[in-house]
């Protein structure tokens, strides 16, 4: 219930019957009961609610869950990870090798990770003791039509990812996982160590871009 209490609206204005977004969302049973909260149509709530039918579609097909696969390697992996809600990718801690960069919050960088041999484009969304919180912008090829400034900030380290489950099982704090980043464009399995799990968003650090 806390995940589909994370993606309702929060107005709390008993328009759906009860009177809060907690009650309502302990008595919804399917996708048409969504319909009771009359803000989810909006457009602002477009992509919850996307989520929210996708997860109640999920509660009521069998507990087999699909394989996820790396394109690269072949690798399975325990889940898929994408974005939060309202933002455009996973998140990604990375650290340059580059000492003397100067790196601030909104600057456009270019790198790539360490045992990784594609270019990554990256917004900076928080600075913070030299590593960078970024979201994937994209690859060379997908930029070259595009008019933007970047830093080159070289090889980077990639220390944590962060994000929401959209396919597979949930794992447990402190359990390493093998991972597939939806937006990573080699489609291929990372591993790491989960430190923290809220719902179906989760963080994982200690990344390893080789899987044994």
């Amino acid at each position: 219930m806390a995940d589909i209490v994370e993606l309702l609206p929060g107005y709390n204005c008993g328009k759906c019957g009860y009177p809060q977004c907690r009650d309502f969302a302990s008595h919804i049973k399917d996708a048409t009961d969504l319909m009771n909260c009359p803000y989810l149509t909006h457009q602002r709530f477009h992509e919850q609610l996307k989520i929210l039918r996708q997860m109640l579609q999920d509660e009521k097909e069998p507990t087999e869950l699909p394989v996820i696969q790396g394109v690269i390697d072949g690798l399975a992996a325990e889940f898929a990870l994408g974005p939060l809600v309202g933002e455009k990718s996973c998140r990604e801690d990375v650290h340059s090798f580059d000492s003397t960069l100067d790196i601030k919050k909104g600057d456009v960088i270019r790198y790539r990770p360490l045992g990784c041999p594609i270019t990554h484009f990256a917004e900076v969304i928080e600075m913070s003791h030299g590593i960078a919180t970024v979201h994937i912008i994209g690859p060379r090829q997908r930029m070259e039509d595009r008019d933007f400034s970047y830093k080159d900030a070289g090889i980077c380290m990639i220390l944590a990812f962060e994000g929401r489950i959209m396919r597979g099982n949930v794992p447990k704090v402190g359990q390493t996982v093998r991972f597939l980043p939806e937006h990573c464009m080699m489609q291929k399995i990372h591993s790491g160590v989960v430190v923290g799990v809220e719902g179906k968003n989760i963080r994982i650090e200690i990344i390893d871009l080789k899987v044994w």
